[in-house]
């Protein structure tokens, strides 16, 4: 559940004083802002210089941001303000490399010509051999339209390259993968679906990333119904899966049983519908959404969901609430029932600060700013390319749901996503389930 917002490095000197770095941060919170990492990079005999990152949601609060430090009093001096994220994008994030030396004719004989033939014409013969004599089955298309990426919307193929790019390496890093960025310059649902299958032989699965609603459902279903490799949107499945496993880990905190209690979705975009469809197929018999759009909310009724005709109604119904709409404030303060679970989830301003809806009232409250895809899709494909599956289907996904939720620690939304232990529970318990019910192993 992402936004718009930018990222800056401030470089700060301070006297080496009790207090100056609070009064440096209490002038950044003042104005509205985020802090990230503080990061000392020098100490001096009577300063220390820090990096001290910041998000911001314009250009005039970051220039808030620099007229505040400056007022603080003599000594406390700000000598930079660096876009590091736009430097560590500089070339990319990616790069195709070989895992084979080629520095003799003899390893170019084997590699290319004329040696390559004799793999070609094993293949030719028995097509499972790519499996073992290719990267086929280890690769994923990372497949965007670019008409909505992240928070920003539709802004074309090209432009969301750097989040495919960041997708790729994820990929790698986390379970494994090559992750393969595929732009396409079309939004028509039937030319998506041709092109991806026109090269699927080259992939072990199909990644859609940031194709906007209502056309991913069709895209994302077709294609399903007519590859015989793993198909996941994961702006759909990616973000339901770890907002399930949030649910989960937020239940136990406050002592609800998730299955008996009545759940309710604010915003039915493609994330939002993925989110009732999948706490359905957790088992939660009470599933209710709300939208502005009349199509969202009968998309949910053929899903099997229900509908309440507003955010208030909703509200008085639901124990555990979910809000995906990116419009902060939205849920006031007197909407909130005692004893509620709410997840406002989008960032960087939730639908209600969880202060404000503990406050209220909520048993508990948290917003969207640890609840991140990378939880899931990584170990989702792993394990499913393990399995040789050739679908990723509800089953699948809620045990990558429960295997996240067995991961956090108690009081935790989520664990971080970065720990490695994650990733492999979640891909064997993925791989667990494909080979249980699609390989019958």
């Amino acid at each position: 559940m992402v936004s718009k917002h930018m990222i800056r490095t401030l470089m700060i000197e301070t006297p080496t004083v009790p207090g100056n770095l609070g009064k440096v941060a209490t002038a950044i919170g003042l104005v509205g802002a985020d802090i990230g990492e503080v990061e000392t990079v020098k100490v001096g005999p009577t300063y220390t210089m820090r990096n001290i990152t910041v998000q911001v949601e314009t250009e005039e609060q970051l220039n808030e941001i620099i007229t505040a430090i400056e007022g603080l009093e003599e000594g406390i001096k700000l000598h930079t303000v660096s876009d590091e994220v736009l430097s560590a994008h500089e070339g990319g994030k990616i790069a195709m490399k070989s895992k084979m030396p080629i520095k003799s004719l003899a390893e170019l004989r084997r590699v290319y010509t004329p040696g390559v033939a004799d793999v070609c014409s094993l293949i030719e013969r028995e097509p499972d051999k790519a499996e073992i004599y290719t990267t086929i089955n280890n690769s994923v298309a990372i497949v965007t339209d670019g008409t909505a990426i992240l928070g920003l919307g539709n802004i074309g193929p090209v432009a969301g390259m750097p989040v495919m790019e960041g997708k790729a390496a994820l990929f790698d890093q986390l379970a494994g993968i090559s992750g393969v960025p595929i732009l396409l310059d079309t939004t028509d649902p039937e030319e998506i679906i041709r092109t991806v299958k026109n090269i699927a032989p080259g992939f072990g699965g199909i990644l859609l990333e940031d194709i906007g609603s209502p056309h991913c459902f069709e895209v994302e279903d077709r294609l399903k119904e007519e590859l015989n490799i793993p198909v996941m949107h994961d702006d759909q499945h990616g973000t339901a899966v770890v907002t399930l496993a949030a649910a989960i880990s937020a239940c136990k905190s406050a002592g609800i049983d998730l299955k008996e209690a009545k759940v309710g979705q604010i915003g039915l975009g493609a994330a939002g519908v993925a989110i009732c469809r999948m706490f359905m197929a957790y088992g939660v018999q009470a599933v209710y959404g709300t939208d502005k759009s009349e199509m969202a909310m009968n998309r949910l009724k053929e899903y099997g969901g229900q509908t309440s005709s507003n955010i208030e109604e909703l509200m008085e119904t639901c124990d555990i609430v979910i809000a995906t709409t990116g419009v902060p404030g939205l849920i006031k303060k007197e909407f909130v029932r005692s004893g509620q679970v709410i997840l406002a989830l989008s960032n960087p301003r939730p639908e209600i600060e969880p202060e404000v809806a503990l406050e209220a009232g909520a048993a508990y409250a948290a917003d969207g700013r640890s609840v991140n895809n990378v939880l899931g899709f990584p170990g989702i494909f792993r394990g499913a390319l393990n399995a040789k599956s050739k679908v990723v289907n509800h089953e699948m996904l809620v045990a990558a749901a429960e295997a996240i939720a067995s991961c956090t620690k108690h009081g935790d939304l989520v664990p971080d996503p970065l720990q490695p232990e994650v990733h492999e529970k979640v891909a064997e318990e993925v791989e667990r389930i494909a080979r249980r019910v699609y390989v019958g192993v």
